[in-house]
């Protein structure tokens, strides 16, 4: 079974991981909205969630909030 793949634009989602993912920005825009708050307010975990978000990047594992795969297109 294929994992289903999100309408959000990769690159998009790597624009914004790359210039505000400390904030979070790059998960409001996929549709994870409380770990986006969660990001926003302690600063990416103190930097262990901006760590970790950068692996599932690089990884091709990140997902919008309904678990769809978003792709690099």
């Amino acid at each position: 079974m294929a994992d289903e793949i999100s309408p959000k634009n990769g690159i998009v989602v790597l624009l914004l991981f790359l210039s505000l993912g400390i904030f979070g920005i790059h998960r409001f825009y996929a549709g994870r909205i409380v770990t986006g708050i969660i990001y926003l307010l302690t600063g990416s975990i103190i930097g262990f969630g901006w760590i970790y978000d950068l692996i599932i990047l690089l990884t091709g594992k990140f997902k919008d909030g309904e678990g769809k795969k978003i792709e690099f297109n």
